[in-house]
């Protein structure tokens, strides 16, 4: 097969860069060349910014491919970018979307692919939502063949599953209190990005996935006190956890209090029986202990990397203290 990957280079994309290509599938990659992750050996490689789709036209010529995905897709705008561009380029358009369109907070579990788009916290997770219902739209009206890929919490050996990243793990390795979110019972799914790219590389020219959608998580679900829990035991330390309202910490920071609302202070544990049906070798192997080292091991190879954020630092000492009365 003959792909297009608009981005390719990115947490969850690499992963699939690599499987591609180890599969025999002639990879092609179009970004702009600023990640901090080099393009797999035997990738071709385009430079080139998908929001002017002049120069876009322009480096990929009049080659077609058996299927393109956008990793960078977050608007209608760019899907419209996207339909412009590659209709009847592309016997398959898939869009990664994201898990966190759907419903919230969750009227039943487990998540299933039919289950409503419809998230009134969350801005990013509306874009997502609105770009599905143009791109079923097209589908319909002018037969663009697309797919619809939701990954949830989706993280490589560079990425915590934390808001403000290396600062929660930092106050870990000194002994300090640690924000956690409600009472830290919800239930979370955290998917390694090589179990993702099993799925989402065989979606890849398959016929069946045309007008569909899917998500592509783990099976491994944990608590937020275990996941907590299970990053501060591969750093060789006990975690001091501090429960605070999620609606708490949004009027202390609404960003924050978005991405909490929104999705993580909700349940999200997903069925991925459709999944599995077109693609049988989807099987989740790499539990997060296992991920969490990895982690812990890519942060403590270079210091650089263990970067503090002393805004965030600063508001999580404000919110245990408010929390606990200091």
């Amino acid at each position: 097969m003959k792909v297009l990957f608009i981005g390719g280079t990115g947490i969850i994309s690499s992963a699939c860069s690599e499987l591609a290509i180890g599969r025999g599938i002639e990879l092609y990659q179009l970004n702009r060349g600023r990640s901090i992750r080099p393009a797999p050996p035997g990738a071709i490689c385009f430079q080139a910014d998908i929001r002017q789709p002049d120069s876009v036209s322009r480096v990929l010529g009049d080659l077609e491919f058996d299927a393109v995905v956008d990793w960078v897709a977050f608007t209608p705008d760019h899907i419209r970018t996207d339909i412009e561009l590659f209709q009847g380029r592309t016997r398959q358009y898939i869009f990664i979307s994201s898990a966190s369109a759907y419903q919230k907070p969750p009227s039943l579990l487990p998540i299933l692919e039919s289950t409503p788009l419809d998230n009134p916290f969350w801005q990013y997770s509306r874009h997502k939502a609105a770009c599905e219902a143009l791109l079923v739209d097209t589908g319909r009206q002018d037969g663009f063949p697309f797919t619809i890929v939701r990954p949830s919490h989706t993280y490589d050996r560079t990425l915590l599953p934390f808001h403000d990243h290396y600062t929660t793990l930092a106050r870990m390795l000194l002994g300090k209190p640690v924000v956690v979110h409600g009472d830290g019972t919800s239930l979370w799914t955290l998917t390694h990005h090589r179990d993702f790219a099993v799925g989402l590389v065989g979606l890849l020219g398959n016929p069946q996935a045309i007008g569909e959608s899917f998500h592509i998580t783990s099976d491994e679900w944990l608590s937020w006190n275990q996941i907590y829990t299970i990053v501060a035991r591969a750093a060789s330390v006990e975690p001091h956890l501090v429960h605070v309202p999620s609606e708490m910490i949004a009027r202390f920071d609404p960003e924050w209090g978005d991405s909490l609302l929104g999705d993580k202070a909700h349940s999200a544990i997903f069925d991925n029986s459709k999944i599995r049906r077109l693609v049988p070798e989807f099987k989740p192997a790499i539990p997060f202990w296992q991920g969490a080292q990895e982690i812990i091991a890519w942060y403590g190879a270079d210091p650089s990397r263990q970067v503090v954020d002393p805004y965030m630092n600063n508001l999580q000492d404000r919110l245990v203290a408010a929390m606990l009365g200091k």
